[in-house]
């Protein structure tokens, strides 16, 4: 029946709920792990095949689904079939936890309390793809999740609730992921029974304060040591492991940055992207210098780099 279990004595109330889920990633998982200690009855799970390209370093929502004896679909977009499929359930509820494609409205008139996302910012900012990375590498100090109302525009549905999470300035993109995932949690356990009543909050977004950002593809992480050395220290921290991370060229060669550290004082005079110095290995940037910590020839493994030689020389420049 896709009832989960409930261990003893964890204060978790029973909630009379039928629904189905769309979900993915550690967000997917953890949302839907909260649902089934809950006792919802998850009529059906809609994710998708792992990626053999991408590195999965989350839980497995499908997983969760097959042990709690949740019916599991991975259609490449949700269509006619499975339209019909969730007509025919009659869910009173759909959630969509970090499900990476549009649902359609038409999903979204079917069950009668309403269709919810979870989102990893604190709405109406960062609405779009890739929220926590554009947070990080922006120098947010704080993002969060918002648990929405979906509507046929992305992200644009009114709020029911929000949690804050810090950003810290050593915290990667990876670090704040679990940050917001545990957000996450926290927002359908704090607003499951309102669902259940048909009582959540409705609070509009206001469009004046929408920003709105694009997905991020590998492309995106050249490093542009004509900007800061914050800058750069923020791009990679929020495309260090494990997303395909920041790189960089010297003489053909391509080398992934995968941690760093700002310095204050540089070379007086240097053009950006002028190594400065090789033990520790210091790169000038247009404001500042970045120190290498941790490194990637493309085709050799990565490395601390404390070793003589990882350059060349002094004096090359990087780009």
């Amino acid at each position: 029946n896709g009832r989960g279990t409930l261990s003893e004595g964890n204060g978790t109330s029973m909630t009379d709920l039928r629904a189905a889920v769309f979900a993915y990633s550690e967000v997917g998982f953890v949302c839907l792990r909260e649902l089934v200690e809950r006792g919802v009855t998850v009529q059906a799970l809609f994710t998708y095949e792992d990626d053999p390209k991408e590195e999965i370093w989350f839980p497995s929502a499908a997983g969760l689904a097959r042990s709690a004896g949740i019916p599991v679909y991975t259609p490449p977009l949700p269509g006619d079939e499975e339209y019909r499929l969730l007509a025919d359930l009659k869910p009173d509820v759909i959630f969509s936890f970090y499900y990476r494609s549009m649902i359609a409205e038409r999903f979204l008139d079917i069950p009668p309390k309403g269709a919810f996302n979870i989102h990893g910012s604190l709405l109406p900012r960062y609405r779009g793809r890739a929220c926590i990375n554009w947070a990080v590498l922006n120098g947010e100090t704080e993002t969060g999740a918002t648990l929405h109302h979906m509507v046929g525009r992305a992200d644009a549905g009114d709020i029911v609730d929000r949690e804050k999470v810090p950003i810290l300035f050593e915290d990667t993109a990876f670090d704040v992921g679990k940050k917001v995932a545990e957000a996450a949690r926290i927002l359908v356990a704090r607003n499951i029974e309102r669902i259940a009543e048909g009582t959540a909050p409705r609070i509009p977004q206001r469009e004046e304060d929408a920003t709105i950002f694009g997905r991020r593809t590998p492309a995106d992480g050249i490093i542009p040591w004509n900007k800061s050395a914050v800058e750069i220290y923020n791009l990679v921290r929020a495309v260090t492991h494990p997303f395909p991370g920041a790189y960089t060229f010297l003489a053909g060669r391509k080398l992934y940055v995968w941690k760093v550290l700002p310095e204050k004082d540089g070379g007086k005079g240097t053009e950006p992207g002028t190594v400065i110095s090789e033990i520790p290995t210091i790169v000038q940037t247009a404001d500042g210098a970045i120190r290498i910590l941790r490194a990637q020839w493309e085709g050799e493994e990565e490395q601390d780099c404390t070793a003589p030689g990882f350059f060349p020389e002094n004096g090359v420049r990087l780009g």
